[in-house]
Protein backbone atom coordinates (compact mmCIF):
# COMPACT_ATOMS: atom_id res chain seq x y z
CA UNK A 1 0.00 0.00 0.00
CA UNK A 2 2.97 2.50 0.73
CA UNK A 3 4.49 1.54 -2.41
CA UNK A 4 0.94 2.46 -4.25
CA UNK A 5 0.67 5.63 -2.51
CA UNK A 6 4.53 6.97 -2.79
CA UNK A 7 4.28 6.26 -6.80
CA UNK A 8 0.56 7.92 -7.00
CA UNK A 9 2.25 11.14 -5.04
CA UNK A 10 5.32 11.17 -7.72
CA UNK A 11 2.84 10.87 -10.39
CA UNK A 12 0.97 13.62 -9.01
CA UNK A 13 4.10 15.91 -8.46
CA UNK A 14 4.54 15.79 -12.14
CA UNK A 15 1.60 16.11 -13.80
CA UNK A 16 1.15 19.48 -11.36
CA UNK A 17 4.56 20.23 -12.24
CA UNK A 18 4.01 20.21 -15.74
CA UNK A 19 1.20 22.05 -16.10
CA UNK A 20 2.18 25.38 -15.02
CA UNK A 21 3.77 27.43 -17.21
CA UNK A 22 5.18 31.16 -16.87
CA UNK A 23 3.14 33.51 -19.86
CA UNK A 24 5.70 35.18 -21.84
CA UNK A 25 6.12 39.34 -21.85
CA UNK A 26 7.29 40.27 -25.22
CA UNK A 27 6.65 44.14 -23.82
CA UNK A 28 8.88 46.82 -25.83
CA UNK A 29 10.25 48.16 -22.82
CA UNK A 30 12.31 45.07 -22.28
CA UNK A 31 15.90 45.21 -22.25
CA UNK A 32 18.77 48.33 -21.16
CA UNK A 33 18.12 51.95 -20.83
CA UNK A 34 20.67 54.59 -19.99
CA UNK A 35 21.66 58.13 -19.69
CA UNK A 36 24.92 60.06 -19.61
CA UNK A 37 25.70 63.23 -18.55
CA UNK A 38 28.86 65.08 -18.08
CA UNK A 39 29.45 66.47 -14.75
CA UNK A 40 31.20 70.10 -14.28
CA UNK A 41 32.38 71.99 -11.49
CA UNK A 42 32.81 75.56 -12.32
CA UNK A 43 32.26 75.36 -15.60
CA UNK A 44 34.76 72.78 -16.31
CA UNK A 45 34.22 69.18 -17.34
CA UNK A 46 34.79 67.05 -14.00
CA UNK A 47 33.61 63.29 -15.94
CA UNK A 48 30.88 61.53 -16.53
CA UNK A 49 27.45 60.21 -14.76
CA UNK A 50 25.83 57.45 -16.56
CA UNK A 51 22.88 55.94 -15.06
CA UNK A 52 21.63 52.05 -16.04
CA UNK A 53 17.77 50.88 -16.24
CA UNK A 54 17.84 46.53 -17.41
CA UNK A 55 14.06 45.80 -17.79
CA UNK A 56 13.49 41.90 -17.55
CA UNK A 57 10.60 40.03 -18.18
CA UNK A 58 9.00 39.62 -14.98
CA UNK A 59 8.47 43.04 -14.40
CA UNK A 60 11.48 43.76 -12.50
CA UNK A 61 14.53 45.75 -13.42
CA UNK A 62 17.89 47.07 -12.07
CA UNK A 63 19.02 50.33 -11.66
CA UNK A 64 22.82 51.48 -11.81
CA UNK A 65 24.49 55.05 -11.63
CA UNK A 66 28.33 55.07 -12.67
CA UNK A 67 30.62 57.63 -12.40
CA UNK A 68 33.84 57.37 -14.72
CA UNK A 69 32.75 53.93 -15.27
CA UNK A 70 32.97 52.67 -11.84
CA UNK A 71 29.51 51.74 -10.05
CA UNK A 72 29.18 53.69 -7.15
CA UNK A 73 25.07 52.73 -6.43
CA UNK A 74 22.43 50.27 -7.18
CA UNK A 75 19.34 49.00 -6.44
CA UNK A 76 16.51 47.04 -7.77
CA UNK A 77 12.96 48.25 -9.30
CA UNK A 78 9.34 46.78 -10.39
CA UNK A 79 7.57 48.21 -13.05
CA UNK A 80 4.30 48.03 -14.74
CA UNK A 81 2.66 49.30 -17.66
CA UNK A 82 -1.13 50.68 -17.86
CA UNK A 83 -1.98 52.46 -21.18
CA UNK A 84 1.33 53.73 -22.65
CA UNK A 85 2.37 54.77 -18.64
CA UNK A 86 5.31 53.10 -17.34
CA UNK A 87 5.75 53.22 -13.52
CA UNK A 88 8.58 52.58 -12.10
CA UNK A 89 8.95 51.38 -8.31
CA UNK A 90 12.54 51.63 -6.42
CA UNK A 91 13.17 49.34 -3.80
CA UNK A 92 15.57 52.25 -2.32
CA UNK A 93 13.82 55.38 -0.97
CA UNK A 94 17.49 57.27 -2.15
CA UNK A 95 15.97 57.10 -5.49
CA UNK A 96 12.25 58.97 -6.39
CA UNK A 97 9.88 56.84 -8.63
CA UNK A 98 8.75 57.65 -11.57
CA UNK A 99 6.27 57.18 -14.88
CA UNK A 100 7.30 57.27 -18.19
CA UNK A 101 5.81 56.93 -21.88
CA UNK A 102 7.86 54.67 -24.38
CA UNK A 103 8.44 56.90 -27.93
CA UNK A 104 8.75 53.92 -30.76
CA UNK A 105 8.69 56.74 -33.32
CA UNK A 106 11.95 57.74 -32.61
CA UNK A 107 15.63 56.77 -33.47
CA UNK A 108 16.97 55.50 -30.98
CA UNK A 109 13.66 54.60 -29.24
CA UNK A 110 13.47 56.84 -25.79
CA UNK A 111 11.80 56.98 -22.61
CA UNK A 112 10.18 60.68 -22.12
CA UNK A 113 9.09 62.11 -18.78
CA UNK A 114 5.12 63.62 -18.61
CA UNK A 115 6.58 66.78 -19.74
CA UNK A 116 8.47 65.28 -23.28
CA UNK A 117 12.02 65.68 -21.84
CA UNK A 118 14.22 62.72 -22.82
CA UNK A 119 14.88 60.31 -19.67
CA UNK A 120 16.79 57.63 -21.02
CA UNK A 121 17.70 55.76 -24.45
CA UNK A 122 17.96 52.26 -25.50
CA UNK A 123 20.86 50.96 -25.64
Amino acid sequence: MKKLFSLLSIVGIIAISNCTSVPENHDPILGIWAKTELSTIEGKSAGTVREQWIFNDVYLGRYQRYSDSKLIFYTDFKWSQEKGTYSIIYGDPQVTDITVSLEKAKEPEVLTLDNGSVFATRE
